[in-house]
């Protein structure tokens, strides 16, 4: 079922005008999914985390709302409140926060986060468990999750070189030989991206987020040419978590000396398309999305 789409109009009680709810992390995402929802006469009532989604935001939802703490409880009034039934998540959290000293005091979580926290103490705390469990935890107060692109789906990137530059028979060699890699750090959830030069790994995408790791194998590599990978996780949920690149991941690898992205078609996000690929042009950067299963 899709946002505003004929097939939620049939769900008993939807309509076209049903509000949709956003819980809103840092990025361009985020903003993407609000302003077609407002094209599409869909509103939305956004939970912005705070320090992290653009407060521009607020200008494009007829609701909105700001997140300054790590309070479940007030994600659920809101959304109850603006009549929300269905939500979604886009952008980015940053994981890191939860790792520095007294992080409780300073994100502050309700009873409701502090025993979902907790209950996963002992658990798996990767992205995927976590994210699912957020999910069923939403899904205990009546809201169901769906995935932002079924409202976006033309964010997903199209299959073949986008730029007028092509990788080099050799930067293949290095797509292909980091494709793998990439799979298997995907497969057991640490990250999505990959950076290699003459088939060495230069870093591995951990925590950091993607533009860290390119800016690191920058630094170890003498920001010499060297390719990115960034491919979807084998068990990839398409409701969050989705690979996503754009104007600032090609800003990045300039910045890095990296000379190619390498991205799975139909599974990874591209934000302001031609943008996006008119910079790497400028950069002299090339951009392939290869189709899935291509690199088996």
């Amino acid at each position: 079922m899709g946002f505003g789409l004929p097939s939620v109009a049939a769900e008993p009680g939807a309509t076209r005008t049903t509000p949709v709810g956003l819980l809103a992390g840092a990025g361009r995402f985020p903003i993407v999914f609000a302003e077609k929802a407002r094209d599409l006469g869909i509103p939305v009532v956004c939970v912005a985390i705070e320090g992290m989604a653009d407060p521009y935001l607020a200008s494009v939802c007829p609701k909105f709302h700001r997140l300054r703490r790590m309070s479940l409880g007030f994600i659920f009034r809101s959304f109850r409140a603006g009549g929300v039934r269905r939500w979604t998540m886009a952008g980015k959290f940053y994981k890191h926060l939860t790792l520095r000293p007294w992080h409780w005091w300073r994100l502050m979580p309700d009873w409701r986060m502090a025993r979902f926290w907790y209950l996963r103490r002992k658990a798996d705390r990767r992205d995927d468990p976590l994210l699912l469990g957020l999910i069923e935890e939403f899904r205990g107060e009546g809201f169901e999750c769906a995935s932002a692109l079924e409202l976006c789906p033309e964010l997903l990137v199209r299959e073949g070189v986008l730029t007028r530059r092509k990788p080099t028979p050799s930067e293949e060699f290095d797509v292909k030989f980091g494709w793998a890699l990439a799979k298997k750090m995907g497969e057991v959830d640490v990250g999505q991206s990959v950076m290699v030069r003459n088939r060495v790994v230069l870093a591995v995408e951990a925590i950091e987020g993607t533009d860290q790791a390119i800016l690191r194998a920058g630094d170890l590599c003498g920001r010499g040419a060297f390719v990115v990978v960034k491919v979807a996780k084998p068990q990839q949920d398409m409701r969050f978590d989705v690979p996503t690149v754009g104007a600032t991941t090609i800003e990045t690898m300039s910045r890095a000396g990296a000379k190619v992205l390498a991205i799975e078609a139909g599974k990874t996000i591209i934000l302001d398309e031609s943008q996006t690929i008119e910079l790497a042009d400028r950069h002299g950067i090339s951009i392939t999305a290869f189709p899935q299963g291509a690199m088996g």
